[in-house]
């Protein structure tokens, strides 16, 4: 069995979490992007009936929850889990899970100023369908900013990346990609021990 990853974005919106989750999907043998962004798209669309109207999003948990069960349970897929985790507690729970179940875990933390980030959702034409309580992305990023967030610490994780500009990004490929390799080299040479 490969040693598999979970990889945890973490940032605030327009950060670019979802361009990096995609990208090193790419990248990497054998990974899937789990982006709850889609699951409250999905959840708007067709079953707006069932959102809940205050407090939190059970639905789109329980979504987001059954996809990464069958993903961990069903498949042998890295897991590259896209959403902006803001709050150390919410990361803990997630990655206790992974633990639990043998998997090594990768925070990157997208730390950007909060110029750039108006700047990107100036520019963005990024769908509104998956907002519930918000009016605009600029209303998002604001609680955001408003809120008590949790910076990830290294004690959280197996590895921390942090990023602060985008020429941070393909130096954190490389290195999750090494992570992977490393993974796959001591399972192979485990195999080897058991069948010599």
């Amino acid at each position: 069995m490969m040693k598999r990853l979970v990889i945890m974005t973490v940032g605030k919106t327009h950060s670019g979490k979802t361009t990096f989750a995609k990208e090193l999907e790419s990248i990497l043998q054998r990974a899937i992007v789990i982006d709850q962004d889609n699951h409250a798209e999905f959840i708007n669309k067709h079953y707006i009936k069932l959102r809940p109207e205050e407090g939190p999003n059970t639905l789109k948990y329980a979504v987001t929850n059954a996809i990464i069960k069958y993903a961990t349970e069903q498949s042998n897929f890295h897991i590259i889990l896209s959403n902006c985790n803001l709050y150390k507690q919410e990361r803990a729970n997630i990655l206790r899970y992974f633990y639990e179940k043998g998997f090594s875990s990768i925070i990157v933390y997208f730390e950007l100023p909060m110029e750039i980030l108006t700047e990107r959702i100036e520019r963005a034409q990024k769908s509104k369908a998956i907002f519930r309580s918000a009016t605009s992305f600029m209303e998002v990023l604001e609680r955001q900013e408003k809120s008590k967030q949790d910076k990830p610490t290294k004690d959280e994780a197996d590895y921390l990346f942090t990023i602060k500009n985008s020429d941070e990004i393909m130096e954190v490929f490389h290195k999750i990609r090494e992570i992977s390799r490393e993974g796959m080299r001591k399972n192979e040479d485990e195999k080897g021990e058991s069948d010599g």
